[in-house]
């Protein structure tokens, strides 16, 4: 496995990430480690202690030539955000003062063709995250036509769905799918061609296959419920987002958690009368300004949330009333 050198990542939302948990101090996570960006600014802000968490070798051989640098500042572990949690308690943080989750693919991850994320480098069909577990290929060469039309319509949020998944059924009969532009060139082949500005073709159709691969959404919602048993009261909880789905899930856990229950009052109690958890520090969610999405692209569709933990003991977390989308067990409910 290759890892550029060359800038691999761009943190987005740093200065805005920083300005809306400072002061900062203690003991942080940064749940989605990548080049740690997040982890180096918040030392520099004042943190004492980051632990880093990330389930891509990839970043572990990054960051192999600058933590040393860190020594006793950030530590970096192998692992998966939904258990930020138990990873800092087996350090022995059994709270910890903030946690930044930067969810979803990085530019470096973006950038490696063989990594198999991008329809614009020839790759295999890989889009793991980690090592283990099923490909995209195999998910495109295996599932039937009415699960892989829910796929890409549940996670992709693509209105062709059944169109797209019933020509890679057919174009599978003959000739399995190995590479990434081989998915590419059908999804292509099945929509109108994209007028100057509008996203690739096959934008919707790879996100949701990446989201299904690395379980991202269960994932976060799993993150989100640890960093609740994680944080000690008055620590911070930031969350950058790159798409609607991740922004609901986030959107919906802070609303709950704060008293607000399913409704949109800031006054309406929780169903249950249950405490609240966290407290709103953002009213809104705050997006990139000019500069920044002019000088890195990927900015443009970032959301910065941030909550502060309150006293009530942590509980439960229900999947689907954050809007974690289901996908059936069987009946072709595709669209397109």
């Amino acid at each position: 496995m290759t890892v550029s050198d060359q800038a691999p990542h761009i943190p987005v939302l740093l200065d805005d990430v920083i300005a809306a948990v400072a002061p900062v101090s203690g003991t942080w996570i940064d749940g989605t480690f990548g080049a740690g960006g997040y982890a180096r600014a918040l030392v520099a802000a004042g943190a004492e202690q980051v632990i880093g968490i990330d389930r891509d070798p990839a970043a572990h051989a990054l960051a192999a030539g600058w933590l040393a640098d860190y020594a006793g500042r950030i530590r970096l572990e192998s692992g998966v955000f939904g258990a930020l949690d138990s990873i800092a308690a087996g350090l022995g943080c059994e709270t910890v003062d903030g946690v930044v989750l930067d969810i979803g693919v990085s530019s470096m991850q973006l950038d490696e063709a063989g990594r198999g994320f991008s329809f614009m480098r020839e790759g295999p069909l890989d889009m793991r995250m980690g090592q283990d577990g099923p490909t995209a290929a195999d998910l495109v060469n295996t599932l039937d036509e009415a699960a892989l039309a829910d796929l890409l319509y549940l996670y992709g949020e693509e209105r062709a769905s059944r169109r797209i998944a019933r020509r890679i059924v057919a174009v599978r009969a003959t000739t399995p799918f190995v590479t990434t532009l081989d998915l590419a060139r059908v999804v292509e082949s099945c929509l109108p061609r994209a007028r100057p500005g509008q996203p690739h073709p096959a934008t919707r159709s790879f996100q949701a296959l990446r989201i299904a691969v690395n379980d991202e959404l269960g994932e976060l919602v799993r993150g989100l419920a640890a960093a609740e048993r994680a944080l000690a009261p008055g620590g911070l909880l930031a969350v950058v987002t790159f798409h609607s789905l991740e922004d609901r899930i986030v959107k919906r856990f802070i609303q709950s958690r704060s008293g607000e229950g399913q409704g949109n009052s800031r006054h309406a109690p929780e169903a249950r009368g249950e405490e609240p958890r966290f407290e709103k520090r953002t009213r809104k969610a705050i997006g990139a300004g000019k500069d920044e999405a002019r000088a890195n692209p990927r900015a443009r569709s970032a959301k910065l949330r941030v909550a502060r933990r309150l006293e009530a003991p942590a509980g439960p977390v229900d999947p689907r009333s954050l809007g974690l989308p289901e996908l059936p067990e069987a009946g072709a409910r595709g669209r397109g």
